[in-house]
């Protein structure tokens, strides 16, 4: 085992060169060890490197000669990620990295994120970047990323780049020395969904979860959420699955920006994790502002939640097909799986003198599930709000007797 403190720097040392070498002298000043991975393309490196773009190249699949001679740079710098992923892997798995860090402008922060994204949460990751104050969602996707904005371009180590990567350089070692000595109590895993449209139902079920020992991890269904969510259930060893909150399915397939994907609700099934569905928060689809959300469905029911999100209602004919669509992945469940429903409403919207309140789509649901289900699964009809404590005692029973 290398130095527990070990960082790999993943950079194009031929543009970052002295950014590099600065990022070097500020992690030997904090005493950390560290390897370097050059996937530079058409330069070379003016200082030595652990790994270099020569295999990196030959890793992804060809020489770096007939990368340099692509007409496309977006195709080079895939086989330069692939070949730097494989890399970084390698010495992951030998253990002889404990972090990493990446300095970049948009090709070298897709560079650095790309292989970022491919450790396990937890792995200390940052990116010192000039995209980190925009849309950063294709480069942190579902992991646990530090992006750091560069403020200025990364031209040289100035007032701003100076004080800016010596506080990368100062976090990576923060993170990476304590990481050798931290540990978690390793108690029952319970994943559960929600928005906060149904918080007053999680807040209940985590407490009560925790009081019989289990540990809770509540996953926001944001659409990156849902997608965190999946990941992490087909990665780690999952007691059980609550899913409150199934908006994203309807925002996939009906048009809402909190898409998951057509994975959203899966892995949990695939894998056998004993799963409890309830209708959470599919009385609505997520746009963006009202002006745009109004454009996009017009005459739908909108409700502004604050200027740069706006709720539509489903209409009834969307709450169907959801029904359908969850009772088949229930038919095709590993393990058991059980369904319960909130008869007064399915979020904080949906409720008398709410926004979407819509009774006929909860029956409409509730007959769809009735008519699809096999008697086999579980369906409980319980006649609160989704909000109300009876209705999260209500989905704790059922989540007990499905685990006995």
């Amino acid at each position: 085992m290398e130095d527990a403190r070990t960082v790999l720097i993943v950079a194009t040392m031929d543009t970052k060169s002295k950014e590099i070498l600065y990022l070097e002298e500020c992690l030997k000043e904090c005493g950390v060890p560290f390897l370097s991975l050059d996937a530079g393309i058409m330069g070379t490196s003016p200082f030595p490197v652990t790994v270099t773009r020569e295999e990196i190249a030959l890793a992804g699949g060809m020489a770096l000669a007939e990368v340099q001679k692509l007409s496309s740079e977006g195709k080079a710098l895939g086989i330069m990620t692939t070949g730097a992923i494989h890399y970084a892997k390698e010495l992951y798995r030998n253990g002889k990295i404990n972090g990493i860090i990446g300095i970049g402008g948009s090709m070298g922060t897709t560079l650095g994120t790309g292989v970022m994204r491919t450790f396990p949460l937890g792995f200390p990751k940052i990116m010192i970047s000039t995209m980190a104050s925009r849309d950063t969602h294709s480069f942190v996707g579902t992991k646990d990323i530090m992006m750091l904005h560069s403020v200025c371009d990364l031209s040289g180590i100035n007032r701003l780049t100076g004080k800016i990567i010596r506080n990368g350089a100062l976090a990576m070692a923060g993170m990476v020395k304590d990481a050798a000595v931290f540990s978690w109590s390793a108690k029952p895993l319970v994943v559960v969904s929600t928005l906060g449209t149904t918080e007053k139902c999680v807040q209940a079920l985590k407490k009560r979860l925790e009081d019989k020992g289990k540990e809770v991890v509540v996953f926001h269904t944001s659409g990156t959420g849902g997608e965190a969510m999946e990941e992490f259930i087909r990665d780690e060893d999952v007691e059980a699955l609550i899913d409150l909150s199934l908006h994203e399915l309807a925002d996939h397939f009906f048009g809402g920006d909190y898409d998951a994907g057509a994975d959203r609700g899966l892995a949990a099934l695939k894998k056998g994790v004993p799963t409890v569905f309830i209708p959470g928060n599919i009385d609505f689809l997520v746009t963006g502002p009202l002006h745009i959300a109004q454009e996009r469905f017009p005459g739908r029911p909108s409700h502004a939640h604050n200027a740069a999100i706006t709720t539509i209602r489903t209409e009834e004919s969307e709450v169907v097909s959801i029904a359908n669509r969850l009772a088949g992945y229930c038919v095709e469940a590993k393990g058991p799986v059980s369904v319960v429903i909130p008869m007064k409403g399915f979020s904080a919207f949906d409720r008398e003198g709410g926004p979407f309140f819509d009774p006929s789509a909860v029956n409409a649901f509730v007959k769809t599930m009735q008519s699809k289900l096999p008697s086999s699964i579980p369906l409980h009809l319980v006649p609160y709000h989704i909000n109300d404590p009876e209705f999260a005692h209500a989905v704790l029973e059922a989540h007990y007797a499905m685990m006995k």
